[in-house]
Formats: structure tokens, sequence, C-alpha cells
């Protein structure tokens, strides 16, 4: 299974570059992952799609503001991509120089230092110094880390919009995007349609747009992300199948959190708290999940690849050709899709 067989032509400019004014106002193509049907409609016409006793799974992950620019003591440019927050006062980051940081190097980033304790492959474990912790660095010289595909600096208006509107344990680095077409409105009409919410945790990590590497895909691994489900999660999905409701996976993440859940569970949904690098690819089946909601994926990407196991990967590129020739917006601040 090489990533090639998961490519597809991207123009430029359907690569959205801001969100919508209105999280809800995006396009919706719904796919029917038997037949490869697809049909055109709006992220407002979700109630009609869905039935009383459906439970959707959203990822309740808040993105840091994890981007910082700094310089090293020789004077040279350094991008801090913080990868997660060990404690009060050291994080893991990816650091971007023109050449890289030696062990007991210091960076500075306006009047925070830090010094490099260690490094593993392409992360770095950084120790900051003084009485400030790494919330306060954050706080004031964090910018919100826009993916790599969107080709402007960050803005203030995208510390609201690059965030979920449940997003409440902070983590992450990159946004569960799927949740971000999902305002208090469109909540409001889903609930009153008789559909339930349940959350898990994972704190999307920047491997997340890690390019695959040449070869036989089914030998590769996927970064590590840390995961919560709980009980009252899987009492929900149980409750719902019960009522005859489906689980509706919120993103790909969701999907992640779920699987890997059953998976640690015997194929059946239940708590799970730890890691996962959990990489799902046709041929695979799916334990926890009836249908999901998600945005368009990078062409060659391991999350094309998990629609494709759900979908097929035939119904999923000929559903993005269609995508591509309506002029849907794809990725990050894109238009989303329904696959049931």
């Amino acid at each position: 299974m090489d990533k090639r067989d998961f490519d597809y032509v991207l123009p430029e400019a359907s690569i959205a570059q801001a969100p919508l004014a209105e999280r809800r106002a995006s396009r919706l193509l719904a796919l029917d992952r038997q037949s490869g049907a697809v049909d055109d409609r709006r992220v407002v016409d979700l109630p009609a799609l869905l039935d009383p006793h459906d439970l959707l799974v959203f990822n309740d992950t808040r993105v840091l503001a994890a981007r910082m620019h700094g310089h090293k003591a020789t004077g040279g440019a350094v991008e801090v991509m913080l990868e997660r927050i060990l404690d009060s006062r050291r994080l893991t980051a990816k650091i971007r120089a023109n050449k890289p940081p030696r062990a007991e190097a210091e960076i500075r980033i306006g009047d925070y230092r830090l010094s490099v304790a260690a490094r593993h492959g392409e992360l770095y474990t950084l120790a900051l110094d003084g009485d400030a912790s790494v919330h306060d660095l954050l706080d004031a010289h964090g910018h919100m880390p826009l993916p790599p595909y969107i080709r402007r600096p960050d803005e203030i208006t995208d510390r609201e919009r690059y965030q979920t509107v449940w997003a409440r344990h902070d983590g992450a680095v990159a946004a569960p995007t799927a949740g971000l077409h999902f305002d208090e409105v469109l909540l409001d009409a889903l609930a009153a349609r008789g559909v339930n919410f349940g959350y898990v945790t994972l704190h999307v990590g920047s491997g997340t747009y890690q390019r695959l590497r040449e070869g036989d895909v089914r030998q590769q691994t996927l970064h590590a992300e840390r995961l919560q489900v709980d009980a009252l999660l899987c009492e929900q999905a149980a409750a719902a199948r019960a009522a005859g409701g489906r689980v509706i996976a919120v993103g790909t993440t969701a999907v992640r959190s779920l699987e890997t859940a059953a998976r640690a569970n015997g194929d059946q949904l239940g708590p799970y708290q730890g890691e996962t690098q959990l990489f799902l690819k046709p041929g695979d089946t799916f334990h926890a999940v009836d249908a999901i909601f998600t945005n368009f994926h990078e062409p060659q990407s391991s999350l094309l690849m998990l629609i494709s196991a759900f979908a097929g990967r035939d119904n999923v590129l000929a559903a993005y050709a269609h995508a591509v020739e309506a002029g849907y917006r794809f990725l990050s601040y894109g238009d989303a899709m329904l696959i049931r």
C-alpha cells in the first residue's frame, strides 16, 4: 500500500486561507459509503441529516498559542513550535533555525530565556529560566499555530476561530478542525432534533502534518498523541446504539480516540487514558464509529487513508474529485463532509 494510491489534484485556490464569517455557513458534502452517492448540502442542514438518539462525539482539546519567534544568543532567528508542556518550566518543541541549536544553547523569546536540555530526534526539551511558567511565556509571545498550508500570519481573530466552542482542556497544537463548523445556534438545533453530545480528549500534536515516507505505508507509524475516553462517553455510546442511534465521530481525532479505546478493550468501546499512534488504513475494521463528520484532507495523508478505510478509497477519491470540481473549500478552514 503506497501513499501515492491516495493522491488527488488539489488546486492551491481550493485551500481555504481564512474561515467564513459564520461557523455554520460552510458547505457539506454528504457521502453514502455503501453506494458512493454524494449529495451537496450545507452544514446548517446537519440536523435534518441526523436522527434522534444519534450521538455526536466531539474532541474537547484546547489549542495552545504554540508558535513562538525568538533568536539564539548568537543572534540567529529561531521559530519554536511547542509540542507538549512537560511541567511548569519545561516543554518539548520543534525548532526551526539555520543551524540546529546545541545542548545547553540559549534561546531568547522576548524577555524569556530557554536552554536546550536534550534532543530526541526532531524534538527538543527546553527548560525555562527564571520564575515564569511556560503558560506565562505562551501568553506573552505565543501565536496560534495555523497549518503550514495557510500562507499568512495568524491574526487576532484566529485565537477564537481556530478553536472549537467547547474547547476546555489545554494541550493541542493543532485544532480538531471538523469541530470548527459548530456554533451555539447549530448545537441548539441538533439538541432540539434529539441528537446527543459526548466528548473525548485528544491533544493534537504537530505531527498531524507529518508527511508519510516513501514505501509501504503499512510499515510506518504515526506520532504519539495523548488521549482520554472516559466511562461516561462509553455509556452514552452504548445508550445511543441501544436506542437505535449512531455514534458519529466529529473529526478524525474523535475517530482515532474511539477506535483506540475500543482496541484497548477487546474491540468493545471502553474507558482509556494514555497515548495513541493508531494508523487506520483500508482493510482495518471500525469497532466504535458508525458515521464521520470531517473536513477535506490533504493528498497522500494518513487522514485521507483513515477516511478511505471507513468509506472505501474509490468512493472517497470520487467524492473529492466532485468537491474540487464543485468549488468546495479544502483543509482546516474549509468545508465539511458527512460520511454515513
